[in-house]
């Protein structure tokens, strides 16, 4: 479990204004990856997407080699997690909490 912060989401109800912004504050670029969900291309590993019941604030994905393992000690500690869920050609994430309610996902590359 490294905990290296390796991807974040920005939700945005108007993803376009979003984009604009990113862009002119820090010269982000975006490409379109699925149904309103913008992947930064020049800047930090991240993307801006639309905001929904399940991504209401920024969202952090932390590294692990081994996300079971690393769902399994979110619960020791007290914690919450989500199953774990296979993105294809990219690996797995689960979506977490820690014992006070702050959210945040764990990520496992694809081998």
């Amino acid at each position: 479990m490294s905990g290296e912060l390796n991807w974040f989401e920005l939700p945005a109800d108007d993803t376009a204004r979003a984009r604009a912004f990113y862009g002119g504050l820090f010269g982000w670029d975006t490409s379109l990856m699925g149904d309103d969900y913008h992947v930064v291309t020049n800047g930090a590993a991240g993307a801006i997407a639309a905001k929904d019941s399940q991504l209401t604030q920024p969202r952090v994905y932390f590294h692990t080699a081994d996300i079971d393992a690393s769902v399994r000690r979110v619960q020791e500690l007290g914690g919450k997690a989500d199953d774990v869920q296979q993105v294809p050609e990219v690996g797995r994430i689960a979506h977490c909490s820690d014992d006070q309610g702050t959210p945040f996902s764990l990520y496992e590359p694809r081998a």
